[in-house]
């Protein structure tokens, strides 16, 4: 496939809830890979300090702020070791509560450079670009978060949703779920399909205290488009017993 370009998808890995240990393989996967571009579907940072579910509570001041930023730097700086080529950040919700966070409560700070989410976390130092819109990242497909359109409660369907509402396929993160889902359309044998490709998260279950015996209906997993320039193929990964494997090669998460 030497015409054929490699666009990796890496799902919400949510500093500091984020599975230090598979987040290092990915990295590693990364540096073996050497894609063509890498885009991270966004909720790279969890920020739960400036939530509005912390509003008031001891959460909000908990002091841990800064920590998480300089773990979400260092994330991207260990990328950055590996892999020298374009790395698109699309922001989630998550991403946005301190931007959020600001507007609301100290709305005359709003403009101050030095709050911009990529400086905070280095991402400008590093020629990582920060995509605050849905955008085409492949012909026929677009990165999405996830939080554009209505929740399923199935694996795929809020992508495939966002799909039909614009018209493209849609690969996103957001629901922590992995799955994919085609929906085609036409008549008389001609047809048209459109995909909708959640590709799971990069989370420790045990670290993210708001879940319930630490458990939920999530998946860990990743997402490879693959492109020609007309066509695009898209590939879920799951991550599983951890494990997952690409291309023949099997990846232990250690």
């Amino acid at each position: 496939m030497s015409n054929w370009e490699t666009i990796l998808c890496l799902p919400d890995y949510q500093v500091p809830y984020h599975d230090a240990k598979l987040v290092r393989t990915l990295t590693r996967l990364v540096g073996d890979l050497q894609p063509d571009k890498v885009v991270h579907v966004g909720d790279f940072l969890d920020s739960p300090e400036p939530s509005r579910w912390n509003k008031g509570a001891a959460g909000e001041y908990a002091g841990t702020l800064q920590k998480s930023l300089d773990q979400a730097s260092d994330v991207l700086i260990d990328l950055r070791v590996v892999y020298d080529g374009p790395i698109v950040l699309k922001l989630g919700n998550h991403d946005r509560r301190i931007q959020d966070y600001v507007r609301r409560y100290a709305p005359a700070l709003a403009p101050l450079r030095a709050l911009d989410f990529g400086r905070l976390i280095g991402a400008d130092r590093l020629n990582v670009e920060i995509c605050h819109d849905v955008y085409e990242v492949a012909p026929g497909w677009l990165v999405a978060h996830g939080d554009e359109g209505s929740l399923s409660r199935y694996a795929g369907g809020t992508a495939a949703g966002l799909a039909q509402k614009f018209g493209k396929s849609v690969v996103c993160g957001h629901t922590h779920r992995a799955g994919l889902i085609p929906h085609s359309t036409g008549y008389n044998g001609r047809t048209r399909s459109l995909f909708g490709m959640e590709i799971g998260h990069a989370m420790d279950l045990k670290r993210a205290g708001y879940l319930k015996a630490g458990s939920a209906n999530w998946q860990q997993g990743f997402g490879v488009l693959r492109t020609d320039g007309k066509t695009t193929i898209p590939k879920l990964v799951p991550v599983i017993n951890r494990r997952f494997e690409l291309d023949g090669a099997i990846y232990d998460v250690k």
